[in-house]
């Protein structure tokens, strides 16, 4: 008795190109930089990046989640090299995301999410989970760094070691983007060093309370 092959198990089917998926980015974000938000169109990314605009549906259901994600692999380019103490280790970071909000298609796709997003709470969330928390990988990293050069104490109580935690992100990428895009003033080397300056003594005094 000869088997008989299920099709659907039987079919490769076409894999999902990533060279493809990178074009779509790419377009999404020069295509913003070109039209704005208000003008951007799925079809528009589509003939840009030379695919079918199917192929953004299978992907994105709107242009909300593809300008998102458009972003937030920008922010996957951060890097936290451990150059020694918490303090050195922060100034790299915080110049690398001034760097980077310096790029025309990074701010203008931040702004443009982040200002459709306080009337579209579906949005709201997918920036916290593709972008917030996302990077802040960067936050545990130098935090477990610092612990382990003796810089920092090992947290006691891991609810508030995860609030520390979010409070540094917040504090961190507020200033840098408040400073870099709505004050317009340089985020250079001096005042990277008073910020983190500012941060490292907070956290020693946090450390000293106990928090």
């Amino acid at each position: 008795m000869c088997s008989r092959t299920n099709p659907r198990n039987s079919r490769t089917g076409r894999p999902r190109s990533t060279e493809a998926h990178t074009a779509i980015l790419e377009a999404t974000r020069a295509a913003l930089v070109e039209l704005g938000w208000s003008k951007l169109t799925m079809g528009d990314v589509a003939g840009r990046a030379g695919v079918a605009k199917t192929t953004l549906y299978r992907r994105w259901a709107n242009k909300n989640e593809l300008v998102v994600d458009a972003v937030a692999v920008l922010f996957d380019e951060l890097e936290l090299p451990d150059l020694g103490s918490l303090q050195a280790d922060i100034e790299h970071v915080v110049l690398q995301f001034a760097a980077l909000l310096e790029r025309p298609e990074t701010k203008t796709a931040l702004m443009a999410v982040v200002a459709e997003s306080t009337r579209d709470e579906p949005l709201r969330e997918r920036i916290r989970a593709s972008i917030v928390d996302r990077q802040k990988r960067l936050v545990l990293a130098g935090r477990e760094r610092a612990q382990q050069r003796g810089e920092l104490p090992a947290g006691r109580d891991p609810m508030a070691v995860d609030a520390t935690d979010d409070l540094i992100f917040d504090v961190i990428a507020g200033a840098v983007v408040h400073r870099a895009l709505v004050s317009a003033e340089p985020v250079d080397a001096p005042w990277v060093a008073r910020l983190s300056a500012l941060l490292v003594g907070g956290l020693g005094a946090a450390a000293a309370a106990g928090a």
